[in-house]
This record gives structure tokens, C-alpha cells and sequence, in this order.
């Protein structure tokens, strides 16, 4: 179901046209890589082309940007964000959140139902609904809750969820480890054209873990959390999504095991779909010596062998879509010992960056990694992907590569800054992120266009 926000985030004021001139624009769905103009106006983009801001007749209530050297990308989406309103606003609320998205170029989000209460009814779904058209513009889908109050014992009501505004059902944070539940919510969730999205972890195998289980969490005395914890669910639920013919989307991999399983059931015609997220391309268990916080997140960072296989199955498409899973905490909750410290990093500032710098070199193609970030979300969650292309919507975003930035706190729109690369030198961002022709950010006097007369 889309949902869009009530209200269009403020122009500048007599601004009727946008020019963005001479950009890079490239949306591999489109089959387009060309420096070319691009005209915005009435919230759509008008024309696109080579010399198109030639054929302009006066410039009078016209906004032009230099784009030469920056790219013109689709707007990302985002298919695992925690927002964390209601109920958790000292970390992030509905409106930084989504100003977090907006500085990170997505344009839509999908917040996941792991809130106080949990987003397990229709009203919650309303309320964040609500609260999101008061933002800047971003789009926000909702995930509701597999479990009434995630707690693993009685099915949601999909059917409110779903009419709500929900585009899927998850008790992310927590696994659906009951077989006969796991079954009915596939099939529940089928009759709703939802898909169901497992956080797969077989808690009996990870009480009291606190990392990968491996020699880095034997040196720091810190007890094991395996593999097999997450594989042994995701074999369960590809084989009951065979029997269901339902919708499943693996939140988070982690492990070269899920990787394998998954692409055996794309090849038997499974409808398996499946996420990674940065910090498990970019981190292995190593970064935990020191015992530091900031990179203890669930499922826990692996080992090489993990990463290099996780790399592969995003650039063959097994894994469908790079996710944030976004999961902003106050500094008091991460200044802690390691096993009091809660799980999660932030990340929609920081993705698109980060994973630019590792398409340069070479680890996925540049195609594929748009595709992840932008029309391979759209395509799990039922929604209509940004297109880079005369009549379409304008949800893009204006990216930088040259730039070089430091990730600082004062530098991220979250309210919190926990996150591993803290005082990183990084280099690429995104200078204005459009939602329907509307800038959702822009960042300062470095990307604010001249206003032509």
C-alpha cells in the first residue's frame, strides 16, 4: 500500500523549476549513464537530456545546480530502519529519523515494529504514519509485528496491519522459532500479499552469547554465538515457505551458510528474498577487540569467510538488497560493559559512502549496488521503484564522490552517533535528496543552488 506524506516538505520560496545541469545520471534500471540536464517541475521530472537546460526559455522562478563531477542516482530506499517511536525517543524519533534518511539520500524507509508498544496494530501503524507526514518529506512504510506484542505466541492481525499502511509483517530483534507459527503466519501473511520477514536466530543456541562464536570472543571471554543459529532457522523456513508458497525475506544475513541455502532456492523458484547490511560487508569480528560497543550488533560481525561469501551473493543477486537496519542508542546505553550494551549501530548516513568506496574498488559493480539500494527493496516490499526518467516522480539524490567529510557527531541528522566509523575520514556524500521535486536535505552553502532571475 503507498503512503505519501500529506503535505510536500517547503520550497523556496517562488521557486517553481529545479535545474540540475550537467550531472551524472545513473539508474541501471533505465539503462541510463549519461551527463545530461535534468528538469524538475510540478514535482516530476520534466525533461532529461543532453543540453535540456539550453531549451529553456526566461529562468525566472528557476533553481539551477552545477551538478558537473556529481551523480544523479534514484532515491534509496531503505527495507530495515528503526526509528524508534513510540516509546524510545531519547534514540531517535520519527523526525530525526527520517532527517537521518534524507541526509543519506532515501527517500523511503521501512520502519521496523520493535517499538514500546509494538507495532502490532492497525492504530500504531496509523500513528507513525501520522507522525511521518510532519517530517521532511521522506516516505515512510511500515513494518507491523509477525507476534502480538513480539512475544512469539499468538499471530497479529494482518488484515488491520495491512490496511493500515503496513507493507510487511516481523518480530525483528526477536526469531519466530515456533515451526506451527512460522507456517500460519506464511500463510496468513499470503492472503495479504505481505512478506514475512525473519530475524533468524535459534535463541536456544544463543542465550547469553555475546559475539561470533570464534577465537575472537574465546581471547575476550565472551561466549559464542554461531553460526548455526542462524542457518538451522533459515533451512526450517525455506523448507515451510516450499509447503506455504508465501513470501519470506531474510532480515540481516550474516553467515556464508544462509547465503548458500538462499541461492539454492532461487534456483528451485522459492520466492526467498534476502538483505545484508553494510557493517556485515565492511566489519568482521575483529573490530570487537578492545571490546568495542559500538560494534556489537545482532546478528554478531563474522569471520572473512562470512564477509567474502556475503559480497558474492550480493553481486550475483542472491541477496537482494543492501538494508541499514539503522539502530540508533544514546551514548549512556553504549558507554557500558560489553554484554550490558545493546545491540545496533546507526547507519542511513552512512551506507551509501561507505559502500560507493567498496563498488570503486571493485567488489560489486556500481549497477548492482543501485539496484540493491533502490529497485530490489521496492521489488520485496510491493512498492513503486524511483526511476531516473521524463514523467517519473523526482525522488533522487545529488552524490558527490570527490567529497571528503569526517563522521563526526555534529555531522549526522540522528539523534545518536553510534557507530564503529566515528572520526572515520570518509569520502562521497549526498548533497540534496529530492521527494517529489521538494529537497527533503540539502546540504549547506556547499550544495545550495543559485537561484537564476
Amino acid at each position: 500500500m503507498e503512503t505519501r506524506p500529506a503535505h510536500d516538505p517547503p520550497a523556496r520560496s517562488g521557486v517553481e523549476r529545479l535545474v540540475l545541469r550537467e550531472v551524472r545520471a545513473f539508474d541501471p534500471g533505465e539503462g541510463l549513464d549519461e551527463r545530461v540536464d535534468v528538469i524538475v517541475e510540478g514535482g516530476v521530472i520534466r525533461r532529461l537530456g543532453r543540453g535540456a537546460a539550453r531549451e529553456l526559455g526566461g529562468l525566472e522562478r528557476t533553481r539551477v545546480v552545477e551538478g558537473r563531477g556529481r551523480w544523479l542516482l534514484p532515491g534509496l530506499i531503505d527495507l530495515h530502519t528503526h526509528l524508534r517511536e513510540p516509546g524510545f525517543e531519547h534514540k531517535e524519533d520519527i523526525a530525526s529519523g527520517l532527517r537521518a534518511a534524507a541526509a543519506g539520500g532515501f527517500v523511503r524507509v521501512c520502519p521496523m515494529p520493535n517499538t514500546r508498544p509494538a507495532n502490532d496494530q492497525g492504530f500504531i501503524t496509523r500513528y507513525m504514519l501520522l507522525r511521518a507526514r510532519e517530517g521532511c518529506g521522506v516516505r515512510v512504510h511500515p513494518i507491523g509485528a509477525i507476534t502480538q506484542g513480539l512475544k512469539g505466541e499468538e499471530l497479529a492481525e494482518f488484515g488491520a496491519l495491512r490496511e493500515a499502511g503496513a507493507v510487511g509483517v516481523s518480530d525483528d530483534g526477536r526469531c519466530v522459532t515456533n515451526s506451527g507459527l512460522m507456517r500460519r503466519a506464511l500463510e496468513y501473511a499470503r492472503a495479504f500479499d505481505l512478506v514475512v520477514i525473519q530475524h533468524a536466530e535459534d535463541h536456544a543456541l544463543t542465550a547469553g552469547a555475546q559475539a561470533h562464536e570464534g577465537p575472537v570472543a574465546t581471547r575476550l571471554g565472551l561466549r559464542g554465538w554461531p553460526r548455526v543459529a542462524e542457518d538451522v532457522i533459515v533451512a526450517r523456513d525455506l523448507l515451510l515457505l516450499a509447503a506455504t508458497g508465501g513470501r519470506y525475506h531474510l532480515a540481516h544475513a550474516s553467515t556464508a551458510g544462509s547465503a548458500a541455502m538462499l541461492r539454492e532456492a532461487k534456483a528451485r523458484g522459492l520466492a526467498a528474498t534476502a538483505e545484508v547490511t553494510p557493517h556485515h560487508l565492511l566489519l568482521t569480528h575483529a573490530a570487537l577487540l578492545g571490546y568495542d560497543t559500538a560494534c556489537k550488533v545482532n546478528p554478531p560481525l563474522r569471520e572473512d569467510e562470512d564477509v567474502e561469501a556475503l559480497w558474492a551473493a550480493l553481486a550475483d543477486g542472491t541477496i537482494d538488497a543492501v538494508a541499514t537496519d539503522h539502530a540508533p542508542h544514546a551514548a549512556s546505553e553504549k558507554d557500558v560493559p560489553f554484554d550490558e550494551a545493546p545491540p545496533g549501530m546507526i547507519g542511513l548516513e552512512l551506507c551509501l559512502p561507505l559502500l560507493v568506496a567498496e563498488a570503486e574498488r571493485g567488489r560489486v559493480p556500481l549497477a548492482r549496488l543501485v539496484d540493491a539500494l533502490t529497485r530490489a527493496p521496492c521489488r520485496v516490499a510491493g512498492l513503486e521503484p524511483p526511476r531516473l526518467r521524463e514523467g517519473a516522480p523526482a525522488d533522487a539524490l545529488l552524490f558527490d564522490p570527490a567529497a571528503e567529510w569526517d563522521a563526526l557527531p555534529g555531522a549526522f541528522a540522528s539523534k545518536s552517533a553510534n557507530t564503529p566509523f566515528l572520526g572515520r575520514r570518509l569520502r562521497g556524500r549526498v548533497d540534496l535528496t529530492l521527494v517529489g521535486g521538494r529537497a527533503a536535505f540539502e546540504r549547506g552553502a556547499g550544495a545550495r543552488p543559485e537561484v537564476a532571475s
